[in-house]
């Protein structure tokens, strides 16, 4: 029994020895060992940079151009207080200041249309820098609602360099409407005077 552990290890140790043998050889190259150290020249490459001239630019922005002249002050066209006539219905003028509002829209009292906004136009830019001055006198409706409809230029001085202007402008307006009988009623023939004068 002896002799069985005894040859169990010596083969053991045969085979042990073997297979490490059979590692090397496996293992072993026929390349030469790796060296810290390499046989022939080094080359470095180094660029050399060659004195470059500083150019300092100078970046300090552009100053504004000048601006240029200011535009003239808009002058407010001049309106007449009072229209130039009264519409078709120039009898007696009977305004009652009193408004007594009676139902729905309903005027209690008689009383002549009178006027409540009058826009100013806008002058012509082009009578402006030419310093062209003038009127217009237009004729007009005052619906019962105290719109403006229909006007129409009956007189301009100097003609057709404010038309447009005046025209705009009383589509704009606001009328308190006649009224006759507690009902609002449409006036038609009515003048307004616009006058377009230049401010010193």
């Amino acid at each position: 029994m002896v002799v069985r552990y005894i040859l169990g290890v010596v083969l053991g140790a045969v085979a042990t020895f073997a297979l490490f043998m059979l590692m090397q050889a496996l293992i072993k190259s026929d390349r030469t060992a790796f060296d810290e150290s390499k046989k022939g020249a080094k080359l470095d490459f180094v660029r050399l940079k060659e004195d470059e001239e500083i150019q300092i630019k100078d970046r300090k922005p552009k100053p504004p151009p000048p601006p240029d002249e200011p535009p003239p002050d808009m002058p407010k066209p001049d309106f007449d207080s009072s229209d130039v006539s009264q519409g078709v219905d120039i009898g007696a003028v009977n305004v009652n200041v009193d408004l007594n509002v009676g139902g729905v829209g309903g005027f209690s009292s008689d009383g002549e249309y009178l006027p409540i906004v009058k826009v100013n136009p806008v002058y012509p830019r082009r009578a402006q820098t030419r310093g062209i001055e003038g009127f217009v006198i237009l004729e007009f409706t005052v619906t019962k609602l105290g719109t403006v409809i229909n006007p129409v230029v009956k007189e301009a001085k100097p003609p057709g360099i404010f038309d447009r202007a005046a025209i705009n402008a009383a589509l704009k307006f606001k009328y308190k409407p006649k009224v006759v009988n507690g009902d609002a009623i449409d006036v038609a023939g009515v003048l307004n005077k616009v006058t377009f004068e230049l401010e010193d």
